[in-house]
């Protein structure tokens, strides 16, 4: 279960947000909600531990996740806006390389990942030379990999096309089907059937 209490965040002398509080229980997703320049991503990257709150803490199973990260890091896969892939790598070894971060292992070896996300055939190819939708499909298709039960995704379906998209929303439906959870900003709709959804909405 992930636990968000009471978190502010301030980013220079700017309030961003206060006394946020949030829960997800398995099999259930949240979506980060509101205009650009609130905070969303920010939010995101103190669910992951990766900044800091002004004040506030983000508890993992009921420990604050600040008492154990390693383990904390090892249960969750985040997908921010950078995608996180090393681009003189290829898309194969590119996740060869994300699978060594994570314990346990998977049903879907990560040439049926690359297929599944329609890079079967540039999974030779070096990173960089990939175009901005077809980086990101390297990022997306760590989660076909993934056993981390915490799936916090920035933006995910961001220069994805149509069939990328219904693919996303297979995956994560498929996650919180078998117990995982899921936070995740998205400017395009994301449609989720049997999904139980909350959404945590602010502005300035």
């Amino acid at each position: 279960m992930l636990n968000a209490q009471s978190i502010t965040c301030v980013r220079g002398d700017r309030l961003l947000f206060q006394d946020l509080s949030l829960q997800l229980n398995p099999g259930e997703a949240c979506q980060i909600q509101g205009g650009n320049g609130v905070g969303k991503t920010t939010l995101l990257r103190i669910l992951c531990g990766l900044s800091l709150p002004e004040s506030g803490e983000v508890f993992w199973n009921a420990a604050p996740i600040r008492e154990d990260p390693e383990k904390f890091q090892s249960d969750l896969i985040y997908i921010g806006h950078s995608n996180g892939i090393k681009l003189d790598l290829t898309p194969k070894e590119n996740l060869a390389f994300a699978l060594t971060l994570h314990s346990g292992t998977t049903d879907v070896s990560i040439d049926e990942a690359l297929d599944r996300v329609g890079l079967s055939g540039s999974q030779h190819l070096l990173c960089r030379v990939l175009s901005a939708g077809q980086r990101r499909r390297v990022a997306i298709a760590r989660l076909y990999l993934s056993r981390a039960p915490l799936w916090v995704l920035d933006e995910p379906l961001g220069t994805i096309d149509a069939a990328g998209v219904k693919a996303i929303e297979n995956v994560i439906e498929t996650h919180l089907g078998q117990g995982g959870m899921t936070v995740f900003t998205t400017h395009q709709p994301l449609h989720l059937k049997q999904a139980v959804i909350h959404t945590v909405q602010w502005s300035h």
